[in-house]
């Protein structure tokens, strides 16, 4: 992966900013039989977001989806069944005000890789604290189109994409397009 800038913690090289000022990242869409998908509130907050999560120098995307699967959710790769992946990668850009500006090199949004995720368990599985600080509070199972609907305004375009790229690899084929 070619990156300007990371830091190192450990053995590993965590990617930071890609040449482009885009920071390499996973998103997961868990879809049940029915169809409806797995939907977390941010962890002290009102947004609500699927999980998604950066991406270390020295992970495939489908390492990281693992990965932040685990912390985000507690879930294993026993729980799940990986359906679809986007090609290649999906960007948004951070509305001005989320930009970090004294960081260098400064990032002005998020490449990812998202993959759409067949869960197989039951919601006992759950672990939203598995993580030492929990990225969600809080989930629910939502109809497959409604994060495009609620999610935070800059990445709604890439939730689009990503949903219509799924859809047709669903568990359930019958999705309903209402709330």
């Amino acid at each position: 992966m070619n990156l300007r800038h990371g830091i190192t913690a450990g053995a590993r090289t965590i990617a930071m900013i890609d040449p482009d000022g885009f920071r390499p990242n996973v998103g997961i869409v868990l879809a049940r039989d029915d169809g409806r998908v797995f939907w977390a509130r941010r962890a002290g907050q009102d947004g609500w977001q699927f999980p998604q999560g950066g991406m270390n120098s020295d992970e495939t995307p489908l390492e990281a989806m693992y990965r932040e699967l685990a912390e985000e959710t507690g879930l294993a790769g026993e729980h799940v069944r990986v359906l679809a992946t986007t090609p290649g990668w999906l960007r948004y850009r951070l509305p001005r005000r989320y930009r970090r500006r004294h960081q260098k090199p400064m990032c002005i949004g998020q490449k990812q890789v998202w993959f759409l995720l067949h869960f197989l368990g039951d919601d006992a599985a759950f672990r939203l604290d598995a993580a030492a600080k929990p990225e969600f509070d809080e989930f629910r199972w939502v109809d497959f189109w409604y994060p495009a609907r609620k999610v935070i305004t800059f990445k709604r375009r890439v939730y689009i994409r990503a949903l219509k790229h799924f859809e047709p690899h669903l568990p359930a084929r019958q999705v309903d397009n209402g709330d």
